[in-house]
């Protein structure tokens, strides 16, 4: 099958349409894994070993499932619960959710890379729980972060295709949608794959200089 410019021109608004909602589901599940993962960090180190064990088992039961597995629970199982979501809301919470759980593990290296010295003097000149967080270590555990972080919301981006598996009209269902109806599969999924890689190189550019930049300030 030859390439058809005509037909890959008039695919192009359904294709940035998805691609769209790609990126708002991209931001929005970046927003609720930082939220998230930043709790389990917290809860993990919670004096209550009840607490800081519950929170690890959910942890690992949420790493150890697979991303689709959870996007089908939430969007298929919990309305038969009593708890029914739309589409990219459940998609945006399957996401977080998943990708929490490893910036958990970011958030807990950058915790614990904070001096032990800086704990005891927040402690010595009495400041609250509250401040010591907001003041002493996240502002020097976090610039390290940034490049894992990063990195976690390039691998976010990446798995949005399955999304479509919960109906969300995202890129790749944009694609599907439109190959199925005009029996012509090359051009929309070569534009998908193009659109992708696009990123995805600005990424990793993106990456390298945040590496460069950070990686200093962590040495």
């Amino acid at each position: 099958m030859e390439w058809d410019w005509d037909f890959a021109w008039s695919i192009m608004p359904t294709l940035l349409a998805g691609f769209r909602i790609t990126l708002i589901a991209t931001a929005l599940g970046a927003v609720v894994a930082a939220v998230l993962g930043l709790v389990f960090a917290i809860l993990r180190r919670s004096a209550n070993r009840a607490v800081a064990r519950t929170t690890g088992f959910v942890v690992e039961f949420i790493r150890g499932t697979p991303l689709l597995v959870q996007l089908y629970f939430i969007f298929y199982v919990l309305p038969d619960l009593g708890l029914r979501l739309p589409a990219l809301t459940a998609g945006v919470i399957g996401m977080g959710l998943h990708y929490a759980t490893y910036a958990a593990e970011v958030y807990r290296g950058g915790i614990e890379g904070v001096p032990r010295g800086q704990w005891e003097a927040a402690k010595a000149t009495n400041l609250t729980t509250r401040q010591t967080w907001l003041h002493v270590v996240l502002p020097q555990a976090v610039p390290p972060m940034i490049p894992a972080m990063a990195n976690y919301l390039l691998a976010m981006f990446k798995e949005t295709p399955l999304l479509s598996a919960i109906t969300v009209l995202e890129l790749m269902n944009q694609a599907k949608s439109v190959a199925n109806s005009s029996y012509r599969y090359v051009e929309p999924m070569t534009l998908v794959g193009v659109m992708f890689l696009v990123v995805s190189l600005i990424s990793v550019v993106a990456l390298r200089w945040l590496e460069r930049r950070y990686g200093r300030i962590s040495r």
